[in-house]
């Protein structure tokens, strides 16, 4: 990631969501707008606690994803402003392993041997949709 990343809006799909258990410490009164959006091109499998999400190797593009999931998530887009960003981005690096930069939003995904184990033995969250699972 580089030095001073773009303060781009951050994609949370999980336990960073607004209302749920890691909202409060990292993210509340520390964004200017949140707002729902879709990633589409991965895939939510369940994890311990929180869920993972895993890109879909060609993008998302076959018919039918892993067990009838769909190759899209559910989450809710976080804007923070440029004075907290550098500050929330450590804190999110301290919950989450890796972060990709996305076309509209930085969004953490499962790293490629997590990936690989979940798209073979996962288990889907077939909605895309960590809160209506």
């Amino acid at each position: 990631m580089p030095a001073r990343a773009e303060p781009l809006p951050f994609f949370v799909y999980g336990t960073l969501r607004a209302g749920q258990r890691h909202y409060a410490w990292t993210l509340r009164g520390r964004t200017t707008r949140e707002e729902p959006a879709v990633l589409a091109g991965a895939m939510l499998y369940e994890g311990p606690g929180f869920p993972y999400a895993v890109a879909v190797p060609d993008g998302g593009h076959e018919a039918s994803p892993a067990r009838g999931a769909r190759a899209t998530i559910t989450g809710e887009l976080m804007y923070v402003p440029r004075p907290a960003f550098d500050e929330v981005l450590a804190t999110l690096d301290r919950l989450v392993v890796r972060v990709l930069d996305g076309t509209r939003s930085w969004t953490y995904l499962a790293a490629d041997p997590l990936a690989t184990r979940l798209r073979t033995a996962g288990t889907p969250i077939p909605s895309g949709d960590w809160l209506a699972r």
